[in-house]
């Protein structure tokens, strides 16, 4: 089995979560103070429309107050793909979460490097006892795992701010019918304590492996354009935030394709 480097936005498989990052054209929601903004692309534009190519899907956004005050602590995050992708964990190398709960990155990577399928940044706002809040930002890894017995993604997530600290964060993968096939959920109640407030995630998943004999994507996709129509419109991605005390926004991306034979 042979492990590609992880890549961003390019033809190789790809799948970002960067919020504070610039991609091009967004949508933004808000409610109750809480202002979302989220971007995505596709890449490649064209896919075929019979079958599944790699494809890297990216996706960015910012989390802000809509006036003065402080934000509301991220409690979960769901990020659903269109049905029309596919992730493949099988063939992949597991890791366990034990192995790298408590390790800096670089421990983490020389321990399960076989099973690194993305990687990423992180940020948040530290808000300590009678102390102004400062920023917090560090490195995130994800490796294919299993996380109460089901699949997963581990994302290992290590700062150095206000002192260093690893913490291992599981998206349970999930299959499903209807517009969307593929959910990735994570819940982050005791990620950081009372006093950390994500402001930021970052996490590109990534990487080529062999499957019966030929290579294979982690993430595949093809094109909904029906028969006759040289291109489609299509909702890519619907990711939902829930918020402390129960607010929640959700956003839908919509973004086209075009239809190749």
């Amino acid at each position: 089995m042979q492990l590609t480097r992880v890549v961003a936005a390019t033809g190789s498989i790809a799948l970002c979560l960067a919020f504070g990052g610039a991609i091009a054209g967004g949508e933004a929601v808000q409610k109750a103070g809480v202002r979302l903004s989220v971007t995505g692309r596709l890449t490649p534009h064209a896919l075929p429309r019979q079958g599944r190519a790699p494809v890297a899907v990216a996706i960015g956004g910012r989390i802000l107050p809509t006036e003065a005050g402080t934000l509301p602590q991220l409690r979960r995050l769901a990020i659903a793909l269109n049905a029309h992708g596919h992730l493949e964990y099988r063939g992949v190398p597991s890791c366990g979460r034990r192995e790298i709960e408590s390790s800096t990155s670089a421990d983490a990577l020389a321990i399960c490097r076989r099973s690194l399928v993305g990687a990423g940044r992180f940020s948040s706002d530290i808000r300590l006892p009678e102390a102004s809040p400062f920023p917090s930002r560090g490195r995130i890894l994800a490796f294919n795992g299993r996380w109460r017995g089901r699949p997963a993604i581990l994302v290992h997530i290590y700062g150095t701010d206000p002192a260093p600290t690893s913490y291992v964060l599981p998206f349970a993968i999930r299959f499903t019918r209807g517009t969307y096939g593929t959910v990735l959920e994570a819940g982050l109640p005791s990620l950081m304590g009372d006093w950390g407030f994500v402001s930021g995630l970052s996490m590109t998943l990534g990487r080529g492996h062999a499957a019966h004999g030929a290579g294979a994507g982690y993430l595949t996709a093809g094109c909904p354009a029906p028969a006759g129509f040289p291109s489609a419109y299509f909702p890519l991605v619907k990711t939902t935030f829930t918020f402390a005390g129960g607010l929640q926004l959700i956003s839908v991306l919509r973004r086209s394709c075009e239809a190749v034979q």
